[in-house]
């Protein structure tokens, strides 16, 4: 039980920084002069709905009491925190220039909350497989 609340309220919180983070704490790029968006604005739109992802995935960790079920889903966490990785490293990208907000303040809280989340699920994932043994349940 205590399990399930740690990885799934941490998960929670890990998701709601990685939607909420680029809006609101770490700022992106304002808009360009003539009204388009920079390509950060993009990687921001793709991390909240990443970031709504790891809220789901974290809320599923807190209700369901099956190993096998919460070892599919911490699976699926660790996955969740690469993509939120590669949104802005490979997928989206952002700003050219290095001096730019999103390079400097954003961009960096994306990847710790990406790695952060990443080691929850596989942590998580290492927990339940060692639990599973010791308990005699075979996931096969």
């Amino acid at each position: 039980m205590k399990n399930r609340i740690i990885s799934g309220s941490t998960a929670i919180i890990l998701g709601m920084l990685i939607s909420l983070g680029p809006q609101v704490l770490f700022k992106l790029c304002p808009p360009k002069a003539e009204g388009g968006w920079m390509q950060c604005h993009w990687t921001g739109q793709a991390e909240i709905g990443a970031g709504l992802l790891v809220v789901l995935l974290g809320g599923a960790l807190l209700v369901f009491a099956s190993i096998k079920v919460r070892l599919g889903l911490s699976i699926a966490l660790c996955l969740s925190g690469i993509l939120v990785l590669l949104f802005p490293s490979v997928l989206i990208g952002g700003c050219m220039m290095e001096t730019m907000s999103c390079r400097k303040v954003a961009f960096p809280g994306i990847y710790l909350c990406g790695i952060l989340t990443s080691a929850t699920g596989a942590m998580n994932s290492l927990y339940l497989v060692r639990l599973s043994k010791k308990g005699g349940v075979c996931i096969p």
